[in-house]
């Protein structure tokens, strides 16, 4: 009698599922919104004048110094402030004030630039030769540049040329760093500036 073997029946491998197919891709990007071009004049544009027609001032704080008091309770504050406006048109201020809260300083300071204001003479964009101002331990020089070489700045001498009108200027200062010394010093500067026109009206010479 013959016996037949059965082998058991091979286990099915288990089926797995297919990769999903990669997203083709794509040169597009996404959208974006379009960035807005910067230029280096936008920020030394002269502001817009008022609805009467005068010119609109530029109002700059340059510094705030905070003082303190001891007293019997504790410590008292006080606060100091250094403005600067001007109507980019070659009128400049300066002004300080102190208060004891920080918006009545600015007020004041800014009210004080309002009342000592000056004119400076320009050349078109920057100033018409090389001047060296000093105040105290402060000593600014400026010298006239090419358009757009942009105003050369920072610190008090950036607001002072800014409120002025200056757009082009390479500044160095080269003394002290208090903000009071260094404001100053730029507006000597502006002050000793000369145009050719008042040199030969001087000289009684014609050009």
């Amino acid at each position: 009698m013959s016996t037949e073997t059965v082998s058991p029946a091979p286990e099915s491998a288990p089926v797995t599922p297919a990769p999903a197919a990669a997203p083709e891709r794509t040169s597009e990007r996404p959208h974006r919104a379009p960035r807005r071009e910067f230029r280096r004049d936008d920020r030394n544009k002269p502001a817009p004048p008022n609805a009467d027609g005068s010119p609109a001032m530029v109002e700059k704080v340059v510094f705030i110094n905070r003082c303190a008091k001891v007293v019997k309770g504790g410590r008292r504050f006080s606060f100091s402030a250094l403005a600067v406006v001007g109507d980019q048109r070659g009128n400049i201020g300066v002004g300080y004030g102190k208060a004891n809260e920080v918006p009545d300083a600015i007020k004041k300071s800014t009210a004080h630039a309002h009342k000592h204001m000056v004119h400076v003479k320009l050349k078109g964009d920057t100033i018409p030769h090389d001047v060296l101002g000093v105040y105290d331990g402060g000593r600014v020089l400026l010298k006239p540049a090419s358009p757009g070489t942009g105003l050369i700045a920072g610190g008090g001498v950036r607001a002072v040329l800014e409120a002025a009108g200056v757009k082009n200027v390479l500044t160095k200062s080269m003394g002290s760093n208090n903000h009071i010394a260094v404001v100053n010093a730029t507006v000597n500067a502006l002050l000793q500036l000369r145009l050719s026109a008042d040199i030969t009206k001087l000289r009684a010479t014609t050009v």
